[in-house]
């Protein structure tokens, strides 16, 4: 008998990864990609309607995350993923992208900018 749920005709063989997963909790979940990262309470409301990763920018209650999706700045971008970790989410912070140097954006993207 085929348990309730399992799909009929699915092949488990070669190409079939196998994850253990005792002790650990499955969910699906969903992806906003566009997320003014305002205040840590975002993430209890998004885990509360099923996204499990949230992507965009901000510092905080600033003028600019309330304008933009984008995080200014490595200091900043440091700052933030130091916050992430007391999270259960994927957390992705994109830099500021208006530069006349590249410098400024090369330092964005080895501090931990997604984009």
């Amino acid at each position: 008998a085929i348990m309730d749920g399992v799909s009929s005709g699915m092949e488990i063989g070669a190409g079939t990864e196998v994850i253990a997963g005792e002790g650990l909790i499955l969910t699906a979940g969903g992806v906003d990609s566009h997320v003014h990262f305002i205040c840590p309470q975002l993430v209890e409301e998004a885990l509360a309607s099923g996204i499990t990763t949230m992507l965009g920018g901000g510092t905080g209650p600033a003028t600019g995350t309330n304008a933009t999706t984008c995080t200014p700045g490595a200091w900043h971008l440091a700052r933030m993923l130091q916050a992430a970790d007391a999270y259960p989410v994927n957390l992705g912070f994109l830099g500021k992208g208006n530069s006349s140097h590249p410098n400024g954006l090369d330092a964005q993207i080895e501090a931990g900018a997604i984009g």
